[in-house]
């Protein structure tokens, strides 16, 4: 390649991502003009969301080559933070069974560390027997203790609270926090599952996930399960907007600017929110292409490359492969934080592997896998392609159905709308894949 060509290639390669992210913000501002900017500013906000989400995932993908079909239950853990943080503490609950539940939960720590223990002291036919003895032992002692105490919280003012509550603290402590336990239970899953080949690696992170959403659905004593939370504090400084409606001089001044009071107090949290979504995205690529760019960043990618010349090169694959687990995986449980603030509420019920998992490796792969603006991208544009789908989707399925005579066949047609966006998402993959495999911003 000629000199002037390899510029006008890098010249063109620098004007590709302005280029995206402008159609992106055009897209955003003709939806404020033709729909709401209300719904304008929702999809931005949840865009930004998930592009965090979307950076925790390609630590992990696009860095060190893991498949973590496991996003769902770093998500959800991340999200519980806010209700043990920043929720104030149900009265008499932890007086009533916190003390029983803290101990119970020491025992079968202690059971657990004693059949590590056993394992790795004893030899023979002995070892399993006592292992297994300990185990059972230990099990029943557990629920002896834990039952009576999950049992007294949850008949504290069962139809409002039922659970421990928090500690009330300020919502942002919650973030960071739900970054710790996202990092906490990726560290956990590391050890047992990083040793295991890719495809089982998906197979070992997506049952995790889902355990750990059977866990947040049952144990009512900790976020009420499918009772869910509501009421979660907003992070400072995003106001209420009742708080808004009842201030004279914001709605002199809402009313002095042409905008309903009750419109403009929905606008302006929306906008609070924004601000803060956009300052942590910020810091978190920052830190992301600090880290692409260090030595460190060149030697996951030469392990994601070639793990056996990494480890001929004396690189420790299997620790590196942990370390960028846990980072990723914090991301992500960060996102899950953030998300529950933004709606207010914890529904582990809502938590499903099709939104948190398979969405957002679609973020992945269509902005660029190992590329942190690219995943960014991913995240605003297929976020809004997935909200803005289920709004075509009668319209574009009726469009479909019109030359079908009436009959069963066309009703099915017009109920299977709602699997619109699925076929959107599918589509989309296929013709990123087809035309650009790297991503539309990939990797360098």
């Amino acid at each position: 390649m000629s000199t002037s060509r390899q510029a006008e290639t890098a010249a063109g390669g620098r004007l590709r991502a302005p280029l995206f992210f402008a159609l992106m913000a055009a897209l955003i501002v003709l939806e404020g003009l033709t729909s709401s900017w209300n719904s304008a500013l929702g999809i931005l906000n949840m865009g930004l969301l998930s592009a965090i989400m979307a950076l925790g995932v390609n630590m992990q993908w696009g860095y060190a080559g893991l498949f973590n079909a496991g996003a769902m239950g770093f998500v959800a853990l991340g999200g519980l933070a806010p209700v043990l943080i920043s929720m104030p503490p149900t009265q008499g609950a932890f007086k009533a069974g916190g003390v029983g539940i803290l101990v119970a939960l020491a025992l079968a720590a202690i059971a657990v560390v004693g059949a590590v223990w056993l394992y790795r002291t004893l030899k023979g036919r002995a070892r399993g027997l006592a292992v297994a003895l300990v185990l059972i032992i230990g099990f029943f002692v557990f629920r002896w203790v834990f039952d009576p105490a999950v049992a007294a919280i949850e008949a504290i003012n069962p139809s409002a609270a039922g659970n421990l509550g928090g500690l009330g603290l300020p919502t942002l402590v919650s973030w960071p926090v739900g970054a710790l336990l996202a990092a906490g239970a990726a560290w956990l899953v590391g050890k047992i599952a990083l040793g295991l080949r890719s495809d089982y690696l998906a197979i070992a992170t997506l049952g995790i996930a889902e355990i750990v959403v059977a866990v947040l659905k049952n144990e009512q004593w900790l976020d009420r399960g499918v009772l869910n939370v509501n009421g979660i504090p907003r992070p400072w400084p995003v106001p209420y907007e009742i708080t808004l409606q009842n201030s004279p001089a914001f709605v002199s001044k809402m009313q002095a600017w042409g905008i309903d009071p009750t419109q403009g107090s929905t606008l302006t949290v929306k906008l609070a929110f924004l601000l803060l979504f956009v300052v942590v995205i910020g810091v978190l690529l920052w830190f992301s292409e600090m880290a692409r760019r260090s030595p460190w960043g060149r030697m996951m990618r030469a392990i994601r490359d070639n793990e056996v010349s990494a480890a001929a090169m004396g690189k420790n694959v299997t620790r590196r492969h942990l370390q960028i687990f846990v980072l990723g995986s914090a991301v992500i449980g960060l996102a899950g934080a953030m998300m529950i603030s933004l709606d207010g509420q914890m529904t582990p019920s809502s938590y499903n592997p099709l939104r948190y998992t398979f969405l957002v490796l679609v973020m992945v792969i269509v902005g660029g896998s190992g590329s942190n603006w690219g995943s960014i991208l991913g995240g605003l544009l297929i976020w809004y392609v997935w909200v803005k789908a289920g709004d075509w989707g009668p319209n574009i399925m009726a469009l479909l159905a019109s030359p079908v005579p009436d009959g069963a066949f066309k009703q099915h047609m017009i109920d299977s709308a709602a699997h619109m966006r699925m076929l959107v998402m599918g589509g989309i993959l296929l013709i990123v894949l087809r035309f650009s495999p790297r991503g539309l911003l990939p990797e360098k």
